[in-house]
């Protein structure tokens, strides 16, 4: 059996999307959403993708850009407070690959994400074991 990964267009993904946030009540231009709030895994749930290899899951993110985007990596020493920020230029999203930040009380730990909207203020203390992010902006964020 061969696989292929690839069984629509990037415009029918975003339909797709669009349809899955609007059914779970989930409006990702709001509030900065995370994937431990309820409304994002109910959003998730709904785009899983099934045309897959036996053993993986896999879902799409409750989420896109606009407009191009940078990535990053960084890595945040244990009980470091990232003070009040906002990005002005772009939204963004992380995903902790190790160790764990803290935001408004709930613990990111390795695969959650953060998705933080244009201008959208926030702020978060790392873990006591350090963290690993990978960062997708829609800005330079440098």
């Amino acid at each position: 059996m061969s696989f292929k990964p690839n069984s629509m267009t990037f415009a029918k993904g975003i339909q797709r999307l669009e349809h899955a946030c609007k059914d779970s009540g989930l409006d990702i231009n709001k509030s900065i959403i995370t994937s431990r709030d309820s409304v994002a895994q109910k959003a998730v749930k709904a785009l899983e993708v099934t045309n897959i290899p036996s053993g993986f899951v896999k879902f799409q993110l409750p989420i896109h850009f606009e407009g191009p985007t940078q990535t990053y990596m960084s890595f945040g020493a244990p009980r470091t407070k990232v003070p009040v920020h906002s990005h002005d230029e772009g939204s963004g999203v992380r995903v902790i690959m190790f160790g764990s930040i803290i935001y408004k009380g709930h613990e990111l730990t390795a695969g959650d994400w953060m998705y933080i909207p244009k201008g959208k203020s926030y702020e978060f203390e790392v873990g006591a074991m350090g963290v690993g992010v990978f960062y997708c902006y829609e800005c330079c964020c440098a």
